[in-house]
Order: C-alpha cells, then sequence, then structure tokens
C-alpha cells in the first residue's frame, strides 16, 4: 500500500453504503475497498485507489474475487484492463446473483 492519509474520502463513502467507514482501516479492508470502489465507483474513485495502492495489490483483487461481490460486466472489464486471467468456475463464483437471474 501506497503511503496516504489513512481517512476515506467522501466520494468513496458512497461506495460504501452499508458499512460503517469509521470503522474500515485502509490496509485490512483493502479488498473490501477495492472491490467496491470497482464496482460502484467513479473516475474519482478510480484514481484514488491508484493512488491509495499499488497495480500490483489491485490486481490481486480482481485475480481473486470474492464470491457473490462482482457485477459481471464489470469483472470483466477489470479482468482486460488490468490483463487478468481468472478461471471460468472462480469468476461465475464472482457474480452478484438474486435468484437465478445475474446482475450485469
Amino acid at each position: 500500500m501506497k503511503n496516504i492519509s489513512r481517512k476515506i474520502p467522501p466520494y468513496i463513502v458512497r461506495c460504501l453504503w452499508s458499512f460503517d467507514v469509521n470503522n474500515l482501516d485502509l490496509e485490512r479492508h483493502k479488498e473490501l475497498l477495492i472491490t467496491q470502489v470497482l464496482n460502484y465507483g467513479d473516475w474519482q474513485g478510480i484514481k484514488w485507489l491508484y493512488k491509495t495502492y499499488s497495480e500490483k495489490e489491485i490486481k490481486e483483487v480482481v485475480k481473486h474475487p470474492r464470491r457473490g461481490l462482482w457485477f459481471k460486466r464489470v469483472l470483466n472489464f477489470w479482468q482486460i484492463m488490468l490483463k487478468v486471467e481468472i478461471p471460468q468456475e472462480k469468476l461465475q463464483r464472482a457474480i452478484i446473483r438474486l435468484g437465478e437471474q445475474e446482475l450485469e
């Protein structure tokens, strides 16, 4: 992780609506923060990610997506942009699903 302020800016808090941001730690909750910002963030959020974390750290989160936390199109986009290969089975498990319908 790069050396920056430990405070989460308001434009990132928007991506974390279901979490108590006062209890989030940039290092301990790195995987959650990266996942949420890549899924729900905007350009400003992406810039913050790259100031806060190395590309290697971001790639690792995309390479090992957590089950049921990713939008299909978003994960596919970042897989292409970061040149990361995710096994098909792992990719399918990472997609957010409501019933039998997957969210894109």
